[in-house]
């Protein structure tokens, strides 16, 4: 019985594969230029890694982090790929589109772009500095509308490409000591949203990918503790999205109960939805220990 149920199991996740595929098509990313930013640690190094093992063309990273860059280019060299990187502040535009213009005059663009540089600061509104909210805000959010404003024209001129915009279940709820972060990765959620319509209007091969994952343990937030819901292993969280991404889905949503954030904030009362989010589940008291990256 158990046999027979796995067999009808991964017949009809084949079956719908075909269907997506010939609805969606695709996305490739063999022969392809990828960006990651923020790509030296983390999901976007574990990103930017299995492109290069999905085939990859050639990886792009953008990071602040000179040292870490380093060890990451010498890591993926050494197994043959062909890696570049800049040192960049992406809350500076002028940055960006230095860094963007150079890759499309020696690349002709990228064909894949991973938002995924970001910051949380991790404590209550009323304990931050101006400098505090700024930041967070230009790095989290503006960066990636520049960031993708300078490398889409040639997206739309080739008529193909895919932007995978990094945002947070955070962007869906409220929670302590996260004000600003949840603020940014709720204005990132709707332009990504907004983005995928102007592009899917022009041709279906221009795709974005929204991702809204769990906290990852990752050093961004080390410290975080959750009774109920799972923290996601960045290794998974990585494969996940990339898996996604080939698919071209729209959303991706990890672990699988942010699947339910919608639907309970659609129809519970926001003070139940403080009880079922905030008490049972524990979500308002994740954030008391956070230490973050240091």
């Amino acid at each position: 019985m158990n046999a027979t149920l796995q067999l009808l199991s991964q017949v009809g996740s084949r079956v719908f594969l075909y269907i997506h595929s010939q609805i969606h098509g695709m996305s490739e990313i063999r022969n392809k230029t990828v960006l990651v930013t923020g790509g030296a640690s983390g999901i976007g190094k574990l990103m930017g890694g299995l492109c290069l093992e999905e085939g990859a063309r050639r990886l792009i990273i953008w990071d602040i982090d000179r040292k870490k860059t380093e060890e990451t280019i010498h890591t993926f060299a050494e197994k043959g790929y062909e890696v570049h990187s800049y040192h960049i502040d992406v809350s500076n535009t002028d940055e960006i589109k230095m860094a963007a213009n150079d890759i499309i005059e020696k690349w002709g663009g990228v064909d894949l772009l991973f938002n995924n540089a970001g910051v949380v600061v991790g404590k209550e509104f009323q304990h931050h500095t101006h400098h505090d909210i700024d930041y967070t805000m230009r790095i989290n959010t503006s960066a990636i509308m520049h960031t993708t404003l300078a490398l889409l024209p040639t997206m739309i001129r080739k008529k193909t490409g895919h932007i995978v915009n990094i945002a947070s279940a955070a962007g869906m709820t409220a929670n302590f000591k996260m004000a600003v972060y949840v603020a940014s990765k709720w204005a990132v959620i709707g332009w990504s949203e907004s983005l995928r319509l102007e592009l899917e209007a022009i041709t279906k091969d221009l795709h974005v990918t929204t991702v809204t994952p769990f906290y990852i343990n990752t050093g961004m937030f080390d410290g975080v503790r959750s009774p109920l819901v799972p923290i996601v292993d960045q290794h998974v969280a990585a494969r996940k999205i990339i898996k996604g991404v080939k698919q071209n889905k729209i959303y991706i949503r990890m672990p699988w109960i942010v699947f339910t954030l919608p639907f309970f904030k659609g129809i519970l009362p926001q003070r139940w939805l403080d009880i079922v989010v905030g008490k049972w589940f524990g979500m308002y008291k994740s954030m008391q220990e956070f230490k973050g990256r240091k």
